[in-house]
């Protein structure tokens, strides 16, 4: 059912331009589209992972591009420092005093590159910026620009060099987005855009254009935060988390954050399908990405190959939802 508020509808109509001009630059992957539109309603951070090549550093230039807002990219390397993100402070030398020199951090929209690749001291840099919106240096507490998203990204297959996120910071991600192999067709365009009258294998974003501003996205932000949600979605997003804790196949569950996530993310999927009220259909499918990264697989489960999705999976076979 589509909602009929006025501002419901403009909110629709904005969405669906934002959508058409990240196509423009992304082919296919229309799932992690809507994901990342989701997190970015709600004002979540996201970890991207797939293998090389499917566009997971074009999604987020794409998407920044779109909404017209400041994008940073931090390549994340065994020797990157907490400070070559958050910033440092140093000496001036015509007022010899110490001034704050403020590091990528300080963006709307950051791209944490293979944030793997990086140990855990540096990794854990970010947890005061995702949770907080802060950054605290030199005794000082400086605020981030709104809105502000973190997009980070890691590669599931090369484990040579890198360092697994703690799970403290796996549970700042709204939400974790398997990104896939494209279609056959959808690899056929790929193929073809990259190969015409361009130099280079990149996709171009020149077709892209600013659809959204700043101001818009936190207008935006502000209605999803008002979606209307029942009780019993409630309940059915608490009776999900839990079920994790004691789940045949799961050594670890998903803790607190992991309700609060499945309702702020379902919030954004209302919004994203022109309704002012949240649906279990919403909460159903966004669970996975809100889920799968805070559980963690019992040592029977890994050595019969088993996914975690495939026990969210079961998890949401076996659990009533609610009839509104």
């Amino acid at each position: 059912m589509i909602d009929e508020s006025p501002a419901i509808t403009r909110a629709g109509e904005l969405l669906g331009k934002l959508r058409t001009q990240i196509a423009r630059a992304l082919v296919g992957q229309a799932a992690t589209v809507d994901q990342t539109m989701i997190a970015l309603l709600v004002a979540g951070h996201v970890l991207i992972e797939g293998v090389p090549g499917l566009g997971k550093t074009l999604l987020v230039r794409a998407l920044a591009q779109a909404v017209s807002l400041k994008v940073a990219r931090i390549q994340f390397t065994p020797d990157l420092m907490p400070s070559d993100i958050t910033g440092h402070a140093v000496l001036d030398p015509e007022t010899h005093a110490m001034r704050v020199v403020r590091g990528p951090v300080f963006t709307n929209i950051l791209l944490a590159d293979e944030i793997n690749r990086a140990p855990a001291k540096t990794q854990s840099a970010l947890l005061e910026v995702m949770q907080e919106n802060q950054v605290s240096l030199e005794g000082e507490t400086l605020l981030l620009p709104r809105p502000f998203m973190v997009l980070a990204t890691q590669n599931p297959l090369d484990t040579e060099g890198t360092y697994p996120l703690p799970e403290a910071q796996l549970d700042r991600f709204l939400l974790k987005i398997d990104m896939q192999y494209p279609s056959e067709l959808e690899e056929v365009d790929i193929v073809t855009r990259t190969t015409t009258d361009q130099t280079g294998d990149q996709l171009p974003l020149s077709q892209v254009a600013a659809v959204l501003s700043d101001r818009a996205i936190l207008a935006l932000q502000t209605l999803a935060a008002r979606q209307r949600v029942d009780a019993a979605v409630v309940d059915y997003a608490v009776r999900l988390a839990r079920a994790t804790r004691d789940w045949p196949g799961i050594a670890i569950g998903a803790g607190s954050r992991g309700p609060i996530a499945l309702i702020r993310a379902a919030k954004g999927a209302a919004l994203l399908a022109s309704r002012s009220f949240v649906t279990p259909d919403d909460v159903k499918g966004v669970a996975l990405a809100a889920l799968r990264h805070r559980i963690a697989l019992s040592a029977d489960a890994q050595l019969d190959g088993r996914k975690p999705d495939e026990v969210l999976m079961g998890i949401l076979e076996a659990t009533a939802a609610p009839r509104l």
